[in-house]
This record gives C-alpha cells, sequence and structure tokens, in this order.
C-alpha cells in the first residue's frame, strides 16, 4: 500500500465519521411538539382591509410567449429595468409536448466565450427597432453569459424558471423585441 493511498483512506474515514455525527446532531435538533396547531393563520380577508401585495395585482397572462418548432414554448412574465442600468427579462421555459426534450444547444448562440459555459440563453438579444441596435446578453468578468445556465432535458409538460440580463436600452424606450434562436421573436414592454 503507498502513502498517498492510506492517506485517501484516512480522509475518506475521517469525512464519513464527520457526516455521520452531524447527521445524528441534525436529527437530534427536531422541534418536538409537531401536534400543536398555528395559533394564528397568514391569509388576510377581504375585510381586513389590507393593500394587496405586488403578486397579486399582477396578471396570470404572460407579456409575451415565444415558440420553437420543436414543442418548447417560453413565456415572458417579467422584463424590469433595474436602477443600475440593466434590463432583467423572467420567464419560464416548458416542455409543451408529450415526450422528452432535449433544449437545443443553438439557445447559447454562437459565441465561443458563452458556448463554452455549457447550454443557456445566452443567444438571446433585445433588439430596439427605432434605434437600430441589439443588445446581448450581459457576461461575467470570467466570460459566463448573466442568464440560466446548465438546462438539459425537459419532461414532457416540465417547466423551468428562466432569466436573461441585458444592458438597458434608453430610458424612454418603453418595448423591445425579444430574440432566441429557434424561437419565434416578440415584443415586450420593459417597466420601470
Amino acid at each position: 500500500m503507498s502513502i498517498r493511498f492510506t492517506a485517501k483512506a484516512r480522509r475518506g474515514t475521517v469525512a464519513w465519521a464527520v457526516a455521520a455525527g452531524l447527521a445524528l446532531g441534525m436529527a437530534g435538533c427536531g422541534g418536538g411538539d409537531d401536534d400543536r396547531k398555528p395559533e394564528s393563520t397568514a391569509t388576510a380577508s377581504p375585510a381586513s382591509g389590507s393593500d394587496p401585495s405586488a403578486q397579486e395585482g399582477q396578471s396570470d397572462q404572460p407579456l409575451a410567449e415565444l415558440k420553437a418548432t420543436d414543442g418548447l414554448l417560453l413565456q415572458i412574465t417579467s422584463a424590469q429595468r433595474d436602477s443600475g442600468g440593466f434590463v432583467t427579462v423572467n420567464g419560464t421555459l416548458k416542455n409543451d409536448g408529450a415526450k422528452d426534450l432535449l433544449v437545443p444547444a443553438a439557445l447559447s448562440g454562437n459565441e465561443t466565450e458563452i458556448t463554452r459555459n455549457g447550454p443557456s440563453l445566452g443567444g438571446a438579444a433585445l433588439v430596439d427597432s427605432e434605434g437600430k441596435k441589439r443588445y446581448y446578453v450581459l457576461r461575467d468578468t470570467e466570460g459566463r453569459p448573466l442568464t440560466t445556465t446548465g438546462l438539459g432535458t425537459l419532461k414532457g409538460g416540465q417547466s423551468l424558471p428562466v432569466f436573461m440580463q441585458f444592458p438597458s436600452p434608453p430610458a424612454g424606450l418603453g418595448e423591445v423585441t425579444l430574440q432566441l434562436p429557434t424561437f419565434s421573436s416578440a415584443a415586450i414592454k420593459i417597466s420601470g
């Protein structure tokens, strides 16, 4: 046996013992009296006079729906202008079909810097037709796209929340077109 193998085995044994000890400790920290009923409820009655929350005031209708030929559907739920000069687009990517579907690699775009970071929505762009400009997904200092990454297979009917962050178009511009490879384009309104 080599010294390296012995050291690895010893570290594995110590790690296992620590993990087992933590698991037992967490199990012992249980809350005790689970039969108690909650003293109050968090729901508000309509007669209570409380203002609706921001989520309650939102419509269930998405801002836009982009469809792909392979059965994918992207529903855009918000496009919010941030104070830092960004626009964050949130939505839901859904497999509208019954069969499992691999999210196409084309959604990442064709820029080497983005594609080397794995499957993402890095190929998305906001188009300002008035100013004749395209705004591409932002990247961090290491070249990773500021969007949902690690996309793989979606089961039939499965939905996945997604986001994309772009540089902000001029403040007076309220509507842009969202483009994403393999999807139809759609106009979305930017709030904020």
